[in-house]
């Protein structure tokens, strides 16, 4: 036996072995409160790093931004391939899902939903093999800034957690509207991780408003009812391959956004849609990829909704597993169909084509309200009740535009304020190096243009209404060229057909082209006007029979001297002229 003055001088000569370091915490706030409470961002910088930790061939933690505010936006690569990146997930052409959670902050689910399915998968407890056969790439938090505006009152339709973040961000940008214009840093970060990655499918978690009923979340994949044909019946099957592992997990799932044809009123039904391009499911079928907008039920508990999120994120990697490949290659024919495209719908309506559906709802009542004067809707959640209501879900093209055989032409002069545009999102260009001159092509003149009175997302939005026209105009030098013939053509035309509401022109960005700059004095144009009518009597004739025929004008002395302002040399020909062209000819 070693006497202890022995065994002190050898333990000081051969130290024990230090002990393993401790495993990171990869718990959430979520997770240790039962779900009832939500953590502050910094939680999502420690998990990012703890994950990454403790996963290091599985996971990496990176930043693709920074917010108006000045903190990270984070992401998460996770894959079991080996390929943490979006060079590696090229050359091994395995299928990107990008998952984001907290475009609208106080929706919050998808943030620690996905922390939860992620840890699952990696230590094999779900979507087993999922990881080995794609790349997850998770945005916890999109709305950054917007989540630090915590609190309790934020959501006051929604049940849990106890506290929040904001719907917009800093600078009060709803980044749900805001795909195709990108004005927010946060949008451009994200186009330019989108452009990195090329995710095959976008994956956008929210928490519904609306009224009180038993479904717990609705399901909606683009394309379906848009986009390239050939991928809509693939849209149709992630769509219900979801909806049908929802349903072995206890949920009753829906496929259209569940918000009543006029609001407060259930027995007036529901109506499906195609979504325009300022939100994500309109905006990546553009691009020929697959866009799913996940709508958990807000007056369903905070632990229920975020194991239904949960599932949702499960199934999803299970089903890129399986049909990823496929659907990958899919999506690559598409783009090369998209290079030739001929013609596109630029916008989508609902027929008046119906049917009745039995809908699971509640009791309620609608009585006059005392307060607002109108009608108060009351939902009585102790009793079910089955709904018999109207579904409208044809969805069919409404505008179809044909494309240009050459693609766009952007005059020197707005190359500065288009050319970031097409920037952020990806779109080939090129800047003309000498001048073309005069050459043939098509313009569009407003007909009819009319502004709306209030701004929205900082945008006094433009309806265009006229057509095409040939004419001959003079190019210069640095005039950017467009061509269509790219796997983003979809892209193009939604941004460069002024009379599309999500174009460039219907959010504003030329509307100082539709204000007009120079004017006669009224001693001026009626000097003018006389002198107009003694010169051509066709003239006089039409100037006769429109007084005779619209009361209105008759009565308008402005009206009246500008029928002839419009028709003298000295009007301008570039008011209500769209400043970009269309070409047959490519640059």
């Amino acid at each position: 036996m070693l006497r202890p003055a022995l065994l002190l001088s050898l333990l000081a000569a051969f130290p024990l072995a230090q002990a393993a370091p401790a495993a990171p915490d990869l718990s959430t706030v979520a997770e240790r409160s039962g779900y009832q409470a939500t953590g502050r961002y910094d939680e999502v910088e420690r998990l990012c790093a703890a994950y990454q930790k403790a996963y290091p061939k599985a996971v990496r933690c990176f930043s693709f931004g920074e917010t108006p505010e000045g903190r990270p936006m984070l992401a998460m690569a996770v894959s079991r391939s080996g390929a943490l990146t979006a060079m590696a997930a090229q050359q091994r052409k395995l299928p990107v899902l990008l998952v984001q959670g907290g475009i609208h902050a106080g929706e919050i689910d998808g943030k620690d939903a996905g922390f939860w399915a992620l840890r699952e998968a990696l230590d094999g407890n779900a979507a087993a093999g999922a990881l080995e056969k794609q790349v997850v790439l998770f945005v916890p938090v999109f709305n950054v800034d917007g989540h630090e505006r915590f609190g309790k009152n934020n959501r006051p339709n929604q049940r849990g957690p106890v506290e929040m973040g904001w719907r917009v961000t800093a600078q009060n940008y709803n980044l749900n509207r805001d795909y195709v214009k990108a004005d927010a840093p946060e949008m451009q970060a994200m186009l330019k991780l989108v452009n990195e990655w090329d995710p095959l499918a976008y994956i956008d978690l929210h928490v519904t408003d609306g009224a009180k009923f038993q479904p717990d979340v609705s399901i909606q994949v683009e394309p379906v009812h848009g986009g390239d044909p050939a991928l809509q019946p693939l849209g149709k099957a992630l769509r219900d391959n979801v909806i049908a592992d929802l349903r072995k997990q206890g949920s009753d799932p829906r496929h259209f956004y569940i918000s009543f044809d006029k609001t407060d009123q259930p027995d007036s039904g529901f109506v499906d849609s195609m979504s325009t391009a300022r939100f994500s499911t309109g905006y990546f079928p553009l691009r020929n990829r697959f866009a799913m907008l996940v709508e958990t039920h807000s007056w369903r508990d905070y632990p229920h909704r975020v194991k239904v999120t949960r599932n949702t994120i499960v199934s999803l990697m299970e089903q890129f597993a399986q049909h990823g490949p496929a659907w990958a290659k899919a999506a690559a024919e598409a783009d090369v169909r998209a290079a030739k495209l001929a013609e596109m719908p630029v916008s989508y309506k609902t027929t008046e084509r119906s049917a009745m559906i039995d809908f699971p709802g509640y009791e309620y009542t609608r009585t006059p309200s005392e307060v607002s004067g109108g009608v108060w809707t009351r939902y009585d959640e102790s009793k079910p009740q089955k709904w018999t209501v109207p579904l409208r879900e044809e969805v069919v093209p409404d505008v179809v535009v044909k494309a240009p055989a050459g693609g766009y032409l952007v005059p020197a002069a707005q190359a500065a304020q288009l050319e970031p545009k097409l920037k952020v999102h990806g779109i080939a260009y090129k800047r003309l190096a000498s001048a073309p001159g005069k050459v043939a092509l098509e313009t569009f003149r407003a007909d009819e243009a009319r502004l709306t009175a209030t701004s929205f997302e900082g945008h006094q939005l433009a309806s265009w209404k006229g057509t095409w026209k040939a004419e001959q105009r003079e190019v210069g030098k640095g005039a950017l060229f467009v061509p269509i013939a790219q796997p983003k053509s979809r892209l193009v035309m939604t941004m460069l057909e002024p009379h599309n509401a999500d174009s460039l022109a219907g959010w504003g960005f030329f509307n100082n082209h539709l204000e007009r700059k120079e004017y006669m004095e009224e001693y001026v144009a009626e000097e003018v006007a006389r002198e107009m009518l003694a010169a051509d009597p066709a003239l006089a004739a039409a100037f006769k029979a429109k007084l005779e025929s619209d009361p209105a004008f008759a009565k308008n002395p402005r009206a009246r001297l500008d029928f002839f302002a419009r028709r003298h040399a000295t009007w301008d020909e570039r008011h209500n002229l769209y400043p970009v062209y269309r070409t047959d000819f490519v640059y």
